[in-house]
């Protein structure tokens, strides 16, 4: 993330909650992922209402189905849905990864042009594959695109940390944009330090 010294010191003066979770946590460090954005939609796709440690293993799983563990469209078409099954996908997941991969093929999605798409419109995009809402695209906005503004409202950690540190009740969300709109423009900031205050949780 560009500029996280600047980001830091925004949210510290804007809100008071944040400060606090910035003393304590220090400068969180990150740095978008590395792998292609096909890898890594698939990547969010499967994990998907996994715990983070469960959606690791089953994606080193399909890395392994494919030589040098590059991660192709082409392949995944070949791939029998009955041995992605098997590697802990469910069988929706397996849909989703095959309509990924087809819609990548055919031109439907257009992976190249996301970066210089708005947030609004990558969303839009994405949200055309089977399985991809808004929430998946909001990640991939996050954590492949390094986005610097997007607040995942429908985020069950986002919301837990809501209710825990500013009182607001799960799934209030007129609330919860009100208080993140003194966050502006780096609400995805704020968002990993209300993901780092549930870590021991």
């Amino acid at each position: 993330m560009k500029n996280l010294q600047i980001s830091i010191q925004h949210l510290s003066q804007a809100d008071p909650v944040m400060k606090k979770l910035i003393d304590h946590f220090g400068l969180i460090e990150f740095h978008a992922h590395q792998q292609d954005l096909f890898a890594e939609i698939i990547d969010s796709i499967i994990s998907q209402q996994l715990s983070g440690k469960v959606a690791k293993v089953i994606y080193s799983r399909l890395e392994a189905l494919f030589p040098g563990k590059k991660v192709d469209p082409k392949i995944i078409l070949t791939i029998d849905d009955a041995k992605l099954r098997a590697i802990g996908t469910s069988w929706a997941k397996v849909k989703y990864i095959k309509d990924l991969a087809k819609k990548t093929l055919d031109g439907t999605l257009r992976l190249h042009l996301l970066e210089n798409m708005q947030d609004e419109e990558v969303v839009e995009h994405l949200v055309q594959v089977k399985g991809i809402g808004p929430w998946t695209a909001q990640m991939i906005l996050m954590f492949s695109l390094d986005r610097p503004d997007v607040l995942p409202l429908n985020d069950l950690g986002i919301q837990k940390a809501f209710e825990k540190l500013y009182k607001v009740k799960m799934g209030n969300q007129n609330k919860m944009i009100k208080i993140a709109e003194k966050w502006k423009p780096y609400r995805t900031i704020a968002c990993r330090y209300l993901w780092k205050s549930l870590d021991n949780e």
